[in-house]
């Protein structure tokens, strides 16, 4: 059972999402407005945040900065959007995931036990597939000029360090540990998202971020390189490269 806050300005839907939510056993919080959302965020602790980009007062993707300002609960965006520059940009943002409207009652559930399981993986250093086991959890991994701190969970490129957001330090990091290696979505599904709603678009999202990111050009990546009907690479650059 989680504690759960909807932020939605539609009386009708935010009753529904706060029934959903209900029957799957959470407790649910709610506001109608960006403002009323930041207060709730303030006034008692949460679990996750489930947050529309229409609001009265204030764009969402405006909430979700500020959200990130006060407080580091997990956030569900729920969205009517879904252009891939702006879905980019609030995972940039600090969003955890995001949901395309319609959707299902189901999906909403699965998605938000997904980004529950995920915010309190890292504390499970033994079992974290992206930080590896044992004394590898530890260990730092470099692939070219780039270096990666696991348990800092910071990452460095050619002296300077990459903003990114946690799901695309997991990404990055898991693809670092499996350097030279092709990887299959099939297999960043299971490995770093770890449950099964998540679609190949999240993937490519969150990929399209980090090549962003690492200063990659789309005719001649330096460390991202999709193998084509295979899966992902990431490659060690020729020196001088």
């Amino acid at each position: 059972m989680a504690s759960v806050l909807v932020v939605e300005d539609e009386p009708g839907i935010r009753a529904s999402l706060i029934e959903v939510l209900t029957s799957y056993g959470h407790v649910v919080r709610s506001a109608g407005d960006g403002f009323g959302a930041l207060r709730e965020v303030t006034r008692a602790p949460l679990d996750a945040v489930i947050l529309d980009l229409g609001l009265p007062d204030l764009d969402g993707a405006d909430a979700l900065r500020m959200i990130r300002g006060i407080s580091q609960v997990p956030v569900l965006v729920a969205t009517a959007r879904d252009d891939d520059a702006e879905i980019i940009a609030l995972l940039d943002a600090g969003a955890d995931d995001y949901l395309v409207k319609p959707f299902s009652g189901g999906q909403l559930a699965a998605r938000l036990g997904a980004v529950l399981r995920r915010s309190t993986a890292p504390g499970h250093l033994a079992a974290d597939p992206v930080r590896g086991s044992g004394a590898a959890a530890a260990e730092s991994i470099t692939v070219g000029g780039l270096r990666i701190e696991p348990l800092g969970r910071t990452a460095v490129l050619d002296g300077v360090e990459l903003q990114l957001t946690r799901r695309e330090f997991d990404l990055l990091a898991y693809l670092a540990r499996h350097a030279d290696q092709v990887v299959s979505k099939r297999q960043v599904l299971a490995d770093v998202w770890r449950e099964p709603y998540v679609d190949d678009q999240t993937i490519d999202v969150h990929l399209s971020a980090l090549r962003r990111k690492l200063g990659e050009r789309g005719s001649r990546p330096r460390y991202l390189r999709t193998v084509r009907g295979v899966g992902i690479k990431m490659v060690t650059p020729a020196a001088g490269a």
